[in-house]
């Protein structure tokens, strides 16, 4: 499904891959910007083959295990992160102990009788989709949805023909309510990954109808290295934590060098008590454009 998603992108006309908005266009009146213009599409376009090109690899390494028919059930967690830029962004991070325990574990998992999720190409799916030189803002979620075809690797986000989890339907109606987007029908997020937004969960695995059973086993370490490097590494990335979950990752997040937005999570529980009328996502364009950034386009 996901690789579908991607290749619908590709496959529209260039003009069209990002739908026009009062929020892009106005950065784009004066003629001069033409060529601004036409140098955030190529980069968009660069940005779409390449997450096409990452999960086309995650793929044919998982093919070609079950064509070879090598005894095992599973591609070595390592092997299925396949963006360099992440790769040279974290050197030596895959031969640390925690992380090494943490791949047996996943490994294990895998190849126990209870499906695990998300699939086993998608699981680094945020750092493949959204190249470490890439990343504008990073959206924290825990763990990923934990019922049949609903995770893809990407924190809030469901491929499409998957109904669309109440959390998410209500950051649609906060986007429309900040910014007059429509409220699509459908759930998936790629469109903002390829842009620059990391979607990253906490933790990157999860057993079928078991939330939160992978906590706790190295992943959280694992995604804090992601944040730091990013903090350390990166200038200007805007960080939207949603939740006291994500608050907490904060800590890890030069403020000197960053911008963190912080409201309660969109949650049912708790959309009402500071999620609606956050106003993030206008937030977040204003300060990359005040930073020279390039805005997302978040309509879907």
């Amino acid at each position: 499904m996901a690789s579908k998603n991607l290749m619908d992108l590709l496959q529209q006309p260039a003009a069209k891959r990002l739908k026009p908005s009062s929020t892009i266009c106005s950065a784009y009146e004066d003629p001069k910007d033409v060529t601004s213009e036409q140098k955030s599409r190529m980069e968009l376009n660069r940005s779409l083959a390449k997450a096409k090109r990452n999960l086309k690899l995650c793929s044919h390494k998982i093919s070609n295990l079950n064509t070879n028919g090598e005894g095992v059930g599973y591609v070595k967690l390592q092997e299925l992160l396949v963006e360099e830029t992440w790769l040279e962004a974290l050197p030596g991070e895959f031969q640390k102990p925690y992380a090494e325990n943490l791949c047996k574990f996943v490994e294990k998992e895998i190849s126990g009788g209870v499906p695990i999720y998300p699939p086993q190409h998608l699981i680094f799916s945020a750092l493949n989709t959204t190249s470490f030189d890439r990343v504008k803002a990073v959206i924290i979620g825990q763990d990923p949805y934990h019922g049949p075809g609903q995770a893809m690797g990407l924190s809030f986000s469901v491929p499409k023909g998957v109904k669309v989890p109440s959390s998410l339907m209500n950051i649609y109606k906060e986007l429309k309510q900040d910014l007059g987007c429509s409220i699509p029908l459908h759930g998936n997020l790629e469109q903002w990954a390829v842009q620059g937004v990391l979607l990253l969960n906490a933790v990157l695995t999860v057993r079928h109808h078991r939330a939160n059973s992978h906590a706790n086993k190295g992943w959280e370490q694992f995604t804090d290295a992601v944040i730091k490097t990013i903090s350390q590494k990166k200038e200007g990335v805007v960080f939207i934590l949603w939740g006291n979950y994500a608050q907490a990752k904060s800590r890890l997040v030069d403020e000197t060098k960053h911008h963190v937005l912080k409201s309660a999570h969109p949650s049912g529980l708790s959309a009402n008590r500071g999620f609606f009328g956050c106003r993030h996502f206008s937030q977040t364009n204003q300060l990359l454009e005040k930073m020279g950034i390039p805005p997302i386009e978040w309509q879907l």
